[in-house]
């Protein structure tokens, strides 16, 4: 965190790299927590603000699931090859795949 930034998130964060579905676009999660998620993408058009609807599957022992999500668009960071992606969960739902 940067000198002089208060800390906005509420939940402890788990770094992973697990895939993520966003329209027709495809990422990778760098860390995901109860209430929200990062995620890189070469495509995305999101904007901060926006809800946007988006999916991770998880690969269990015993098969994948899936975690549907939906999503306030907190804020983006854009550098050479990808797209950085900060979305405060508001909404999910575990189905099995």
């Amino acid at each position: 965190m940067t000198a002089g930034l208060r800390e906005k998130r509420e939940g402890q964060r788990v770094t992973t790299t697990l895939p993520v579905y966003l329209k027709s676009v495809e990422g990778i999660t760098r860390d995901v927590s109860a209430s929200g998620i990062f995620f890189w993408t070469s495509d995305a058009v999101c904007v901060p603000g926006e809800l946007i609807s988006f999916s991770v599957n998880l690969e269990r022992p015993d098969g994948r699931m899936t975690l549907r999500c939906q999503g306030d668009v907190v804020r983006t960071e854009p550098h050479a090859t990808s797209i950085g992606v900060a979305v405060k969960i508001t909404d999910s739902m575990m189905v099995t795949a």
